[in-house]
């Protein structure tokens, strides 16, 4: 059974995952992602909150299913230190 999408693969679509900026927030993101694109993103940008307690980190893929988008969001949900992934 396929799901169906609105996205057309391959094709590029950008990641966000918003966490506590304390830590080294954006290179746990890079290497989550990498897990599933290696060394293939395309761009990454990062946005402190206005009081700098959060950090949100934008990583720029080149996507190739939903599947494999996915397994991304759910492997960065999954961590701890990711309060929210968009």
């Amino acid at each position: 059974m396929s799901e169906e999408t609105n996205f057309e693969f391959p094709c590029q679509f950008a990641i966000k995952a918003m966490g506590k900026s304390d830590f080294e927030f954006d290179l746990l993101v890079i290497e989550i992602v990498r897990r599933h694109v290696p060394d293939n993103e395309k761009a990454v940008t990062t946005r402190p909150s206005k009081d700098g307690n959060y950090l949100a980190v934008t990583v720029l893929i080149e996507a190739s299913s939903k599947q494999q988008l996915d397994a991304i969001y759910q492997d960065l949900t999954d961590h701890p230190l990711v309060l929210m992934a968009l």
